[in-house]
């Protein structure tokens, strides 16, 4: 049956996100997804089915096939990264909209947990339609997670160059890590591979909160993990 206006009220996360997942389709770079969190299974199934069929430019849509950690359903779009993007997106939400009977969308950008309002200026600002820019936005999200991750800490410094991780702090020598991940404590923490290590890495974990400041900070085998404000950065010491 087909769907009618305000069907979905209720049923559709009003925060969708704009390429924090890979693509299936294709390379990052060339494919730009979205995903929406939605309530129940059938609704999902109905938000999958209306999207595949209703927009040609829309290359591929899926729904999860089980529930997710926090008990929702997530829905999958892809496209091809093109100057069209920000027009292409307007224009899917305003089905979504429709169907869910609101008009207050936000979205977030990679894995930036800070939510724009939706609107065509915030998409051309924060989307790469060039695949040429994609991994220089990307760098630039990452960056201004790391910062704001590390406000509240003691050091002075923070850059990063590819998955090179450099955090710098008056009078004392910098530290270097390789990037593993970055995300919400829960999802980054059940996706480490390694053993819960404390006792052999309480000394190195000691030098790391002298440095780095009140940051709660594990280590699982050669991984560490800085959890702040409900966030986990995963590294490697290098």
């Amino acid at each position: 049956m087909a769907l009618r206006e305000k069907d979905l009220v209720d049923l559709v996360d009003y925060i969708f996100e704009i390429d924090s997942y890979q693509s299936k389709m294709g390379d990052d770079e060339n494919i730009v997804t979205l995903s929406f969190s939605v309530a129940d299974k059938d609704a999902a199934n109905d938000l999958g089915g209306f999207l595949e069929r209703g927009y040609e430019f829309i290359l591929d849509a899926d729904v999860t096939a089980g529930e997710q950690k926090d008990g929702r359903y997530r829905v999958f779009v892809e496209m091809e990264r093109n100057k069209r993007v920000p027009e292409y997106i307007m224009e899917i939400m305003d089905g979504v909209s429709k169907l869910t009977g609101r008009e207050d969308f936000k979205f977030r950008y990679y894995k930036n947990w800070r939510s724009q309002d939706l609107s065509i200026d915030a998409l051309k600002e924060f989307v790469p339609t060039d695949p040429s820019n994609y991994g220089v936005k990307v760098t630039e999200t990452r960056m201004e997670n790391y910062k704001e991750f590390f406000t509240n800490s003691f050091v002075d410094d923070i850059s990063l160059h590819e998955n090179r991780l450099t955090i710098k702090k008056k009078y004392a020598e910098p530290l270097f890590f390789e990037f593993i991940d970055f995300g919400d404590s829960i999802d980054v923490i059940e996706n480490i591979d390694g053993k819960f290590d404390l006792m052999e890495s309480y000394p190195e974990i000691l030098f790391l909160t002298k440095y780095v400041g009140d940051y709660n900070i594990s280590k699982y085998g050669d991984k560490l993990v800085f959890e702040n404000q409900g966030k986990a950065l995963v590294v490697k010491r290098i």
